[in-house]
């Protein structure tokens, strides 16, 4: 193993649990707010699209589905990302992905244009985003990884409440795309708040980078002895590059490479209880985002918001989201609480909650269910916290990629299936019934589905097998030494 390597998993430096780590948590707190303020509290911009633009509601609906949901769908390559190139250039990439998207969007002709540019583009953006905040955080935590994790994600509620209120002043005052452009602008604070994220470990890429200029000085003074002659070290070189057998050998090592890498990433769902936690979040997913989207138009059709003067739903869901956040992410840090069946239960109860949105009657019953619904949604917090619990903080990256997938699949399937209630679905059935009971029953439904799910996985024993050992990855990087030359060129020559 080169001395260039990081080293075993022994040697890995500890979690900090303060210091840096505090302005780490501050810079990733900022980052989600400045992030995922416009996407969060898209419920505001969506009325005015369906005023702009007079499509359907089912039409209009996939851009805010999209934003979330494609960015859930990239985990998995957002995790790779950040496992190759660090998260301070993954925050800097993903900051100007979103403001680029924000500021498109303000000259968006029609839907499907901003169905690109605010649901594709800056969706991805806050994929990365968010995959990048969460991994820092947790490599600089262990012990109070669940306070950190709130702290972190509450910036995308405090943002969700800030930007409702900013954006419908900004709509007053510059239009809608006024808007759109001044929130773009803001977006581009993201590139600033990458610099405190200095990684503990240098990234893949890096130690690649390192270890291939290392062999290129070996090969070179492995060369040395034979250059006297100019015609055979040219006849050397030209037999170690164009022969079969080093082609033959170049390929087989990046497919083990590539299949290792794929071999790492599907091994951690072996575990039972990371299956059932990736199809509860696909239920929760399905059924918990219709409400933040359609609470505020269910209000205005319905005629509850007459002569009422008081803050919107999206920033009641916001404020109890980010005191959520927090607030679970304390309760999980508690040694005697299981983060699991904590989450499980937070699925269930949102679910019944969704399940009484059709039966309330006035403004102030839609005021209650936003700020415990938001509140319950909270439990993103503990999706990391129970995935670092599970399969180690190791395979943190890979894992937390993989449910993000799943929890995006939730967001962006329901079109083709229209039993589940996605909102886009929920669109689709106001459009047909002039209502959004069924989607709510629906939704509901889904995640107290879920919560079942997770609750017995959860509660029956664990047989622990661990999965086959995987060659460490740090080794895999570095142990790519070309041999051909030295094999063609003997001592003799």
């Amino acid at each position: 193993m080169s001395p260039l390597g990081p080293g075993p998993e022994a040697a890995r430096p500890p979690a900090l649990d303060g210091g840096w780590g505090w302005a780490v948590v501050a810079c990733s707190f900022l980052a989600l707010l400045l992030g995922y303020g416009s996407p969060q509290s898209v419920g505001v911009l969506y009325p005015e699209w369906l005023l702009a633009f007079g499509e359907g509601k089912a039409t209009t609906a996939w851009v805010g589905s999209l934003v979330v949901g494609v960015g859930l769908i990239v985990g998995p390559i957002c995790s790779v990302c950040v496992v190759n190139f660090g998260a301070r250039p993954v925050t800097v990439f993903s900051g100007v992905m979103v403001a680029g998207g924000l500021m498109l969007s303000a000259f968006a002709p029609n839907v499907p244009f901003l169905i690109f540019s605010f649901g594709i583009v800056v969706g991805v953006g806050v994929g990365l985003l968010y995959t990048a905040t969460l991994t820092i955080t947790c490599l600089y935590f262990e012990k109070k990884r669940g306070l950190a994790l709130g702290i972190v994600t509450t910036g995308t509620s405090v943002g969700g409440f800030l930007y409702s209120a900013l954006q419908s002043e900004l709509i007053e005052r510059f239009g809608l795309d006024g808007c759109l452009l001044v929130v773009g602008a803001l977006a581009l604070n993201v590139v600033a708040c990458a610099g405190p994220m200095r990684p503990l470990t240098p990234p893949k890429y890096y130690l690649k980078q390192r270890a291939a200029i290392l062999e290129r000085r070996l090969q070179e003074e492995e060369e040395k002895p034979s250059a006297k002659d100019p015609v055979i070290a040219m006849e050397t070189r030209g037999r170690s590059l164009f022969s079969c057998s080093a082609f033959v050998r170049m390929i087989k090592m990046k497919m083990r490479r590539y299949s290792q890498c794929l071999s790492s990433m599907l091994s951690v769902l072996q575990d039972r209880v990371l299956m059932a936690l990736c199809v509860s979040l696909f239920l929760f997913s399905v059924g918990n985002f219709p409400p933040q989207i359609f609470l505020e138009d269910l209000a205005r059709s319905s005629g509850m918001t007459e002569g009422v003067a008081s803050i919107s739903l999206v920033s009641l869901n916001a404020i109890g989201a980010g005191v959520g956040k927090l607030g679970l992410g304390v309760m999980a840090d508690v040694p005697r609480v299981d983060s699991v069946l904590l989450y499980a239960l937070t699925v269930g109860v949102g679910g019944l909650g969704v399940l009484l949105i059709p039966l309330a009657s006035s403004y102030l019953d839609l005021q209650v269910l936003s700020v415990v619904l938001g509140f319950l949604s909270g439990n993103w917090t503990l999706i990391p916290y129970v995935t670092s619990q599970v399969v180690g903080v190791e395979k943190l990256a890979e894992a937390h990629g993989i449910l993000m997938f799943f929890g995006g699949a939730g967001l962006t399937l329901g079109p083709p299936v229209p039993l589940i209630g996605s909102c886009v679905s929920a669109g689709c059935f106001y459009d047909f019934t002039q209502s959004y009971n069924v989607a709510f029953y629906l939704s509901g439904g889904c995640m107290m589905v879920g919560s079942v799910v997770l609750f017995l996985v959860a509660v029956l024993p664990r047989t622990d097998t661990p999965p086959p050992p995987l060659p460490p990855p740090d080794t895999e990087l570095i142990s790519c030494t070309v041999t051909t030359p030295t094999d063609a060129t003997s001592p003799d020559t």
